[in-house]
Formats: C-alpha cells, sequence, structure tokens
C-alpha cells in the first residue's frame, strides 16, 4: 500500500446537524494492523440512530470518529488472523468502544468481520451488518426462534432499519412463524414487502388489531419502541412468552409477572465490548451474506446521500434524527474534495 495519510470525519464537539461544524475533517497517518485485527479501505457506511445520540451527547475528547456500519477492501492484515487476505471485500459493524468507519483506513478486529456479499454494491452491503446482527441475536440467540419454531412474531417497529431486515431473515430461516409487524399506513407496503404476513397500524388500537389476528396472544414480540409498553406487551403475549427490546429508557416489568413472561434485552455491541474471543458476529455475517446471494435477504437502502463528506454525513445524520426514515441511509464513495 502507497498510501500514507487517513482522512477521518468526526466531531469535536455535540453540535446540531445544522451547525456546519458538526463534523469536521482530521488526518493522520495510515496505521498498521495489530494482532487479531484488518486494516480496511472502507467504500461506504450508513448512518444508525447509534450515530446520532453518540454525536448529540457523547463526549468527543478532543476528536471523536463514529460509523458502525461499514463496507470496503481489506488493505493489511495483523499477526493471528486468519480467513483474510488483502483485496478481500468485506463488510461489518465493528465496536462502539472503538475509533469508527467514517474515516478512508480503518482498524477493525477481524472477528467481528464478514465477507461482503459478491451480488451486491459496497453501498447496498453498509446497509446490512448493523441491523443484521441486532436482528439476528434478537431473534435467533435472544429469543430462541429454530427453523423449526411454530407461532406468531409480533414486530414493533417493521419499517426501521432493524426491523425491514429482520422480517427477511424469519421469513428465511424460520418459515413457519407468522410475523405480525406494526408501521404506519404510509409504510405498510414496504413491511410487506420485507416479509410481513400481516401489517397492523402502529396509530390504532393494538390490542383490538392483533388479537383479532392472534386471539390466544402472540409468542414472541421484537420492539424497538417498547418504553412504557409493558402492559400492553403483558395484554398481548401468550404465557411464558417473551419480549425483546432494543430501545432505552426504564422499565416497570411487573405487569409482566402474572403471564410468567420474560423480558430480554439485545445490544449488538455486548459480543464486541465484553466477549473478546468470539467470533460470533463474524459467523452471522458469513451466513446473511450467504442469504443475500441466494435472493433471501435484500439490501434495506431507501437513500443513498452520495460520497463520504461533513456535509452528507450531516445531512444524514438529520434525516435518522427525524425518526420519520425507513430502512437505511447509506453513503457510497468518498468526496475527493475531503481525501488527504
Amino acid at each position: 500500500m502507497t498510501q500514507t495519510t487517513n482522512t477521518m470525519i468526526g466531531y469535536t464537539a455535540n453540535l446540531p446537524t445544522e451547525n456546519p461544524e458538526a463534523f469536521v475533517v482530521r488526518t493522520g497517518e495510515v496505521p498498521a494492523p495489530g494482532p487479531g485485527e484488518l486494516l480496511v479501505r472502507v467504500e461506504a457506511v450508513s448512518v444508525n440512530p447509534v450515530d446520532v445520540k453518540q454525536r448529540a451527547s457523547a463526549p468527543a475528547k478532543g476528536f471523536r470518529v463514529l460509523g458502525y456500519d461499514a463496507a470496503g477492501v481489506v488493505e493489511a492484515v495483523g499477526e493471528n488472523v486468519t480467513g483474510f487476505a488483502p483485496g478481500d471485500e468485506v463488510f461489518y459493524a465493528g465496536s462502539i468502544g472503538r475509533p469508527g468507519s467514517n474515516q478512508r483506513f480503518h482498524l477493525v478486529e477481524a472477528r467481528l468481520v464478514g465477507r461482503k456479499p459478491s451480488t451486491v454494491s459496497f453501498g447496498e452491503a453498509a446497509s446490512l451488518p448493523l441491523t443484521a446482527l441486532t436482528a439476528w441475536e434478537a431473534v435467533f440467540d435472544r429469543l430462541e426462534i429454530d427453523p423449526d419454531a411454530q407461532g406468531d412474531l409480533l414486530v414493533v417497529g417493521a419499517s426501521g432499519g432493524v426491523g425491514s431486515v429482520l422480517l427477511q431473515l424469519v421469513r428465511a430461516r424460520a418459515p413457519r412463524v407468522r410475523l405480525i409487524a406494526t408501521a404506519g399506513q404510509a409504510n405498510a407496503e414496504w413491511v410487506r414487502s420485507m416479509g410481513a404476513h400481516e401489517v397492523v397500524d402502529h396509530k390504532g388500537d393494538l390490542v383490538a388489531q392483533v388479537l383479532g389476528l392472534a386471539p390466544d396472544g402472540v409468542n414472541w414480540v421484537f420492539s424497538s419502541h417498547s418504553h412504557e409498553q409493558e402492559g400492553l406487551y403483558a395484554r398481548l403475549l401468550r404465557p411464558f412468552g417473551k419480549v425483546v427490546a432494543i430501545d432505552d429508557g426504564p422499565r416497570d416489568v411487573a405487569p409482566l409477572k402474572g403471564k410468567s413472561i420474560g423480558w430480554l434485552w439485545e445490544l449488538m455491541f455486548t459480543d464486541p465490548l465484553h466477549v473478546p474471543t468470539s467470533e460470533h458476529q463474524r459467523w452471522i455475517l458469513d451466513q446473511v451474506a450467504a442469504l443475500v446471494e441466494q435472493g433471501a435477504v435484500h439490501p434495506t437502502v431507501t437513500d443513498d446521500f452520495g460520497p463520504l463528506s461533513p456535509d452528507s454525513l450531516r445531512r444524514a445524520h438529520a434525516a435518522v434524527e427525524s425518526g420519520r426514515t425507513v430502512g437505511k441511509i447509506v453513503l457510497s464513495g468518498w468526496d475527493e474534495s475531503v481525501l488527504a
């Protein structure tokens, strides 16, 4: 590799997206991968709610690079890494405990990286890692839904990034599970195209709508909007059912006790932060890549904001911050004006 200067886009203060200094460019030396690491030339990224939350409130500590979805090309391989070589196309989410992927050359732990699906572009691939990992872990690891499972899964917030890929994954790997999705009327066709069997209006009477479809209650609930919904889920779930939630906020789970309902959490970063020898996420991403190549799972890109720059990142953050996005926003390529 002849390139010696790395371009990074990050923040130095918690500024609103309207501020032109919300993101700034910094340059540094291209890092060398250490043991267990890959150096990746980033070709595309996507923006997730975690990026927005971090930019708005997490201390920059001088300068911080966000980005927890990427697709790119391996530039160099560290010691003790197997299965990767320079030139390999990869995709990954990485770890919130390390600098993110909004940089031209990114160091990432090889155990968290999967091979990029060969049938899609870098931008399309970058839409998948964080949401696919979250969905897979939530449904197959937390709720323990296996390929032979039968029952009803209520997907709350189905038109978002995680919900959109979760519907596809369940269709592909647990085909006898019925998917009941919540969405607004404007997004009903989108969630049906992602795999929902039934769609209920999230602004309507959920109890009447869901129990009209599943009179005895649903077996499982996945929720990205669960704050203060514990009583609602207690009414909708069968005895011994389970909820898995990915959003934040205090919980009073007492209403669930009467039916022995289990409340579970899913945080995609638990594995990268707390299980340092795990290669589970690498395995998941390779499974997802295979499903994409088979045509069973499709990227969930709804907008490509073009080359990566401070301005395009601000626009993407503003869109995600609005809470009205469907699917995923990606940024493909790099604005030549910011590259060193």
